[in-house]
């Protein structure tokens, strides 16, 4: 693939990332209100965003699977069309007043998700070794534009059409299908039709390979630090009596950590190396505990949550170049499948442990339980900085 093509297929990814990333974050913004105006039950509010989370569980791995038969275009496209129909279904949901119907529209919306979770690895097969590591971070740089675009178009769609927040799952199913016609554009080298004399190796002995483990170790902490940390700052914020558009600023704010580095987080990479930008990232999510420990101000809400995005992002695009050396072509479907179903599940897990470790522990203590997890993990990147350090001195 030439110069000019595999930049413009990048671009396209990213643009496409851009998207998927402001139909999840209209979701996670009017999700529980829509919810709260239906739910029988008070406690049921956040049923179509758990629902969201539990789609892309489900699809992750039969998405990857699939598409290294079909290829990437065809997956991408079938999931942006799936998660149109969720945006419908969900709009149906809100104006039949039938939390199920919303909750089956928004797990759909978390399914499209479940295939867009792989834009990054599509980057890494578009792009050259040298300008791999920078095609990864520009795609994750489509969250720039959802952290502005994504409450914008929750908040114009919400008084749009009765009942409320129905025009807003409308607007996200029209800029899914947006999304679907930019992905027909898409132009990804088959891996298993470029190799297909090489079956590649048992998926189990991909797995365990120490590059493999120690990639999906380091994006998964940051995935499972940063959900755990980011879904219990507005329930902090308020019951330390801030308001909630102090505590709105801040997620946009931490949303913006988590996306903006990624315009030079792959030449710090080329730069520097995956493991050195790894650690760094490692060195980000403790500061971030311990800028948690410096009060219950908006200052330090702020800058301990930015802190919490660009360490993930560090974490997460250096654990995903990382993995690209751990697979050949023809084992990139289940090598992908295990790592993403992993990290989701990992955050899933951060997500429903939040709000109950706030309640019983507070704030600040919550957060301290993170330090022997990022300890561990530093442990593990600096063991396997020194094996590959040490097998480079024998070569």
């Amino acid at each position: 693939m030439n110069w000019t093509s595999m930049h413009s297929q990048v671009l396209l990814l990213s643009a496409a990332q851009a998207l998927l990333q402001s139909a999840s974050v209209m979701v996670m913004t009017v999700g529980g209100l829509a919810g709260a105006l239906i739910a029988p039950d008070p406690q049921l509010a956040t049923a179509p965003i758990a629902a969201m989370f539990l789609g892309t569980a489900i699809a992750t791995v039969p998405a990857s699977m699939w598409m290294a038969r079909v290829g990437r275009r065809t997956g991408f496209v079938t999931g942006a069309l799936i998660g149109v129909v969720g945006g419908i279904i969900a709009a149906v949901g809100i104006a039949m007043r039938s939390l199920l119907l919303l909750s089956l529209g928004t797990m759909l919306v978390g399914a499209y998700s479940g295939f867009a979770q792989f834009y990054r690895f599509a980057a890494a097969e578009v792009a050259d070794e040298t300008f791999r590591p920078r095609a990864i971070a520009f795609v994750l740089a489509g969250g720039v534009v959802a952290a502005i675009l994504g409450p914008a178009l929750a908040r114009l769609g919400g008084p749009l059409i009765d009942p409320v927040y129905t025009g807003s799952f409308l607007i996200l199913g029209v800029i899914t299908l947006i999304a679907a016609g930019l992905l027909v554009g898409l132009r990804v080298p088959n891996p298993v039709a470029a190799a297909s004399t090489d079956r590649g190796r048992p998926l189990a002995q991909v797995v365990r390979q120490p590059t493999y483990l120690v990639a999906l170790f380091g994006a998964a902490t940051g995935m499972g630090v940063m959900i755990y940390a980011m879904t219990a700052t507005p329930l902090a914020m308020v019951g330390h009596r801030h308001d909630l558009a102090d505590a709105a600023l801040v997620i946009q704010m931490h949303v913006l950590g988590m996306y903006l580095p990624s315009f030079f987080t792959g030449t710090l990479i080329a730069r520097f190396g995956v493991l050195r930008i790894m650690f760094t990232g490692l060195i980000l999510l403790t500061a971030h505990v311990l800028l948690t420990l410096s009060g219950t101000g908006f200052v330090s809400f702020a800058s301990a949550l930015i802190m919490l995005g660009v360490g993930w992002n560090f974490l997460y695009i250096g654990g995903t170049t990382l993995l690209t050396r751990a697979y050949t072509p023809a084992e990139h479907g289940g090598a992908q499948a295990v790592n993403d179903f992993i990290i989701i599940l990992v955050g899933l897990f951060g997500s429903l442990s939040a709000g109950a470790l706030l309640q019983a522990l507070g704030w600040q203590t919550m957060n301290l339980l993170l330090l022997p997890w990022l300890a561990v993990t530093a442990g593990a990147v600096i063991w396997f900085w020194r094996a590959e350090a040490k097998l480079q001195a024998q070569t």
